[in-house]
């Protein structure tokens, strides 16, 4: 198991991208958060099998409607969530 930071910039608020990347997290198995930030970007937090999170993170190109300019991506530490749920605000 994997976990990794995504921080993704672009049109990526008020376009229903949180609730998008849920749904594909929810049907890879994928477990975290998705939390839109103050400066207009969306962090992702998430922890999956490595092949699992490479194939999430080429999904969420696909969501509809959002315009992503670009993602960062760091490795964490290992961290344990029971699913994948959205956040309103990172930090909460």
């Amino acid at each position: 198991m994997k976990t990794v930071r995504m921080l993704v910039s672009g049109k990526v608020q008020h376009v229903g991208f949180r609730a998008c990347t849920r749904k594909i997290a929810v049907n890879l198995g994928v477990c975290g958060e998705v939390a839109n930030c103050s400066d207009g970007t969306v962090e992702i937090t998430a922890t999956g099998d490595a092949a699992v999170l490479e194939k999430f993170v080429a999904m969420v190109y696909g969501c509809p409607r959002a315009v992503i300019k670009e993602v960062e991506i760091e490795t964490l530490d290992r961290r344990p969530f029971p699913d994948f749920t959205i956040v309103r605000e990172a930090g909460q």
